[in-house]
């Protein structure tokens, strides 16, 4: 918003109006804007390290509470901010508490879920995050035409509105069997709790699936060094993987910069907010189908179809953008269309596949002894990435100009090779049974062997 930029970004806004001789491709670089929107990121991925602690010490639950009130608090300086500084600082404290949701809020969902339904549950978190995109960018559109100056503090401070939800919600939540067990070893507590959450009084077996991984993770005190351990190679390797990729689809910066770069092609202001909204509800839609859908088709089908669709309408707006927008002026109005269908076609093929599996796979994948590590490390991955991609993108973006579409178009035909040769099908498989799907693996059982005394956990524990 321009009032917005007015503010605290003046330079920025003083050469989008007056210089006519600087690039389309270069009108938004700028260190400190970057810096606003990624240091989010970078505080999320100090705060993992911490939330993972607090997840494996404390519960699920308190990592929620603590990720909710560090939202509500950064909302509130963010809405009343009059620097830059202080604009900042309330990023830093969002930062926080994405760090300890996104840590907790996953491994609940799927420590919570029965493993038929697992990835549907686990996917929700990914059809409420397409959900916030909307409501953020429906709430843009609708603040950006308050008269007087002041609809961006409007959109900054209704952040605390889901914040609040998230707290005062999470007091009403039950702590997970698994992480009842770990804490006080309340094997009756973690019975109850299980036939309330199954609606059934059978739960036996998968009470003592959960006694046993419990057993073994309390033989082992650094959890970061024993997930470099051998056996555990293969789910090392996805908590780094699979959160990278996530990133290098591009989907962030699109997501930050979505209305910068429908300028950047000569829309207007409110039009470009727009198209953010329809990305949104493009977004929301295609999440939710992958919600219907993910346990009856599989994980790998879906990642591998999202990203064949992802490389194309990346490829095809790289084409459009380097064949028809120069330095300067606008794209035509029926290729300015083109860009909008194809990126809208680029956010349905990450929110049928990537959005919510990359959330989903790294929450189901760990045994419970490195549960906490692991998902901290893909946490972690995901900011990191996160931070640098956004804090370098409109420097991309100036430099590469169209050419910064294949670049992550090229990344999108990478990670689908991943997928199609690595990365095994998890669908239906119970969470403390999931290490067997490495052991049958075409090329993982050559790491951690292909029985169970090869790979027995004990064993250097």
């Amino acid at each position: 918003m321009e009032p917005f930029l007015e503010k605290f970004f003046t330079k920025v806004n003083n050469r989008m109006k007056e210089d006519k001789d600087i690039s389309n491709y270069c009108k938004f670089d700028s260190q400190l804007l970057t810096l606003f929107t990624s240091s989010l990121y970078l505080a999320g991925l100090i705060a993992s390290f911490f939330a993972s602690f607090v997840t494996r010490a404390f519960g699920r639950k308190p990592s929620m509470l603590a990720g909710g009130a560090a939202f509500l608090v950064g909302a509130a300086l963010n809405g009343a901010a009059f620097n830059i500084y202080m604009l900042i600082f309330g990023r830093v404290l969002l930062g926080i508490g994405v760090g300890f949701t996104n840590q907790a809020v996953p491994l609940y969902l799927s420590e919570m879920a029965l493993p038929k339904y697992r990835g549907a549950i686990s996917n929700g978190f990914q059809f409420s995050l397409g959900l916030g995109f909307l409501a953020a960018n429906l709430t843009n559109y609708g603040s950006q035409k308050i008269t007087g100056g002041w609809g961006w503090r409007v959109s900054l401070a209704m952040a605390a509105l889901p914040a609040s939800v998230l707290t005062l919600g999470a007091l009403f939540l039950p702590e997970t069997p698994n992480s009842i067990i770990q804490q006080n070893n309340d094997h009756e507590k973690a019975k109850r709790t299980l036939q309330r959450i199954r609606g059934t009084n059978d739960v036996q077996a998968e009470l003592d699936d959960l006694i046993a991984a419990s057993d073994v993770s309390k033989t082992m005190k650094n959890p970061y060094r024993n997930i470099l351990r051998r056996n555990y190679r293969p789910q090392f390797v996805m908590s780094i993987a699979i959160p990278f990729f996530q990133i290098v689809t591009g989907i962030n910066v699109i997501g930050f910069y979505a209305p910068i770069l429908f300028r950047t092609i000569g829309l207007g202001e409110s039009a470009s907010l727009m198209c953010s909204v329809i990305m949104g509800v493009v977004g929301s839609s295609t999440s939710l189908i992958a919600v219907l859908v993910v346990d009856k088709v599989g994980r790998r089908f879906l990642l591998i179809l999202g990203g064949v669709v992802m490389f194309f309408a990346q490829m095809t707006v790289g084409g459009v953008m380097a064949a028809k927008l120069g330095d300067h002026g606008g794209l035509d109005k029926v290729y300015g269309y083109v860009v909008l269908a194809m990126i809208s076609v680029y956010i349905a093929g990450f929110g049928l596949s990537w959005g919510p599996l990359g959330f989903l796979i790294p929450s189901e994948i760990f045994p419970l002894e490195i549960r906490s590590a692991g998902q901290s490390i893909s946490v972690a991955v995901n900011f990191l990435f996160t931070f640098l991609v956004g804090q370098t993108f409109l420097s991309m973006l100036c430099h590469f100009k169209s050419g910064i579409f294949f670049f992550f178009g090229g990344w999108a035909a990478v990670m689908t090779v991943f997928v199609y040769f690595l990365l095994p099908e998890t669908k239906n498989i119970p969470i403390e049974q999931m290490e067997r799907i490495w052991r049958e693996d075409w090329f993982w059982k050559r790491i951690v062997g292909d029985n169970e005394d090869v790979i027995s956990k004990m064993d250097g524990a």
